[in-house]
């Protein structure tokens, strides 16, 4: 866990030295969400496809009841990753619409100065 906490934090070491120049924040800032819209639609196959190989799983081990059980604990996971995922992309949709933000609104960042 100590090794985990390391690295994590000399990996965050260049966007904090970076900081100081918000322009490059706004960039990286405006990357991230790039980089999750475009995510987003893969890790719902991907949760889809774990539901179904569940559901295959159940349906191709008639007699046996331990690879039913599973089969149904692989289908019922996924069903809650989809869930989850639906869920929240609803609760953000559901606020940026209450709260007016635009999905290609730039990123306004306070400044001190």
């Amino acid at each position: 866990m100590k090794k985990v906490i390391i690295s994590g934090s000399l990996l965050t070491l260049p966007v904090l030295a970076f900081a100081q120049d918000l322009n490059s924040l706004d960039t990286f800032l405006g990357n991230v969400a790039s980089l999750v819209s475009r995510a987003t639609p893969i890790v719902f196959a991907l949760a889809l496809l774990f539901f179904f190989w569940g559901l295959a799983k159940f349906i191709l081990a008639a007699g046996n009841s331990d690879a039913q059980a599973e089969g149904k604990n692989i289908m019922i996971w996924g069903v809650v990753a989809l869930f989850i995922m639906a869920s929240v992309w609803g609760l953000v949709g559901f606020l940026q619409s209450n709260l007016g933000i635009d999905d290609n609104a730039t990123i306004n960042i306070p400044s001190v100065l």
